[in-house]
């Protein structure tokens, strides 16, 4: 059964390619329920590794702790990235042929953010449980993260915004630098919204 939980999880990605590639050519309404369905099946096989592998004895206070807290606040990072850092109705259920790139933010700081939030939460929770398949599908669901947005940054995203090359060309890709950094953070002292870019 644990294999099937990694199957999972590794399905909710090629979902993620489905409603990017339906976002962009096909269009069909129903596609538009894949990113909700991938969402779903890797929150699920996540829950499965954990309830399938809990040990309460594995665990050291100190660890799980610290670890813990991380993953929480990773976990947190990445709900808000997704679901509020963005207009939720326009990026989600109302697609526009044209739109613009959101800028602000945390989408200052990387053009993927959410990668390193996921990367985080996945890693930190696997060192808190003490969970070693866990550790195993933090590997496999992380690579398939970075291929997945790889795949938005080369192709769907360059067909999806007006501005994602200018974009690309002021943002790096994953790895956060000094200049972005201090561009997300003035972003929220100013308080200011993707819909006002």
């Amino acid at each position: 059964m644990e294999m099937e939980y990694l199957i999972l999880g590794y399905v909710a990605f090629l979902l993620f390619v489905v409603y990017d590639i339906n976002s962009i050519i096909m269009k069909i309404k129903l596609l538009y329920c894949c990113f909700l369905l991938g969402v779903i099946l890797i929150t699920v096989s996540t829950i499965g590794i954990v309830i399938t592998n809990w040990n309460i004895t594995r665990l050291e206070v100190i660890t799980a702790g610290i670890f813990g807290v991380l993953s929480v606040l990773f976990l947190t990072l990445l709900i808000y990235t997704l679901f509020f850092a963005l207009p939720f109705k326009d990026t989600y259920i109302e697609v526009e042929d044209s739109r613009k790139v959101c800028q602000s933010g945390v989408y200052a700081l990387c053009r993927h953010p959410g990668v390193l939030w996921f990367i985080g939460f996945y890693f930190s929770l696997g060192l808190a449980l003490k969970i070693p398949l866990l550790m195993i599908a933090a590997a496999i669901f992380s690579v398939s993260n970075i291929l997945y947005v790889l795949f938005q940054d080369r192709w769907t995203f360059t067909k999806m915004f007006d501005n994602y090359n200018e974009y690309k060309m002021e943002t790096p890709f994953l790895i956060p630098k000094m200049k972005s950094i201090k561009r997300c953070i003035s972003h929220f002292r100013r308080k200011v919204q993707c819909h006002e870019i």
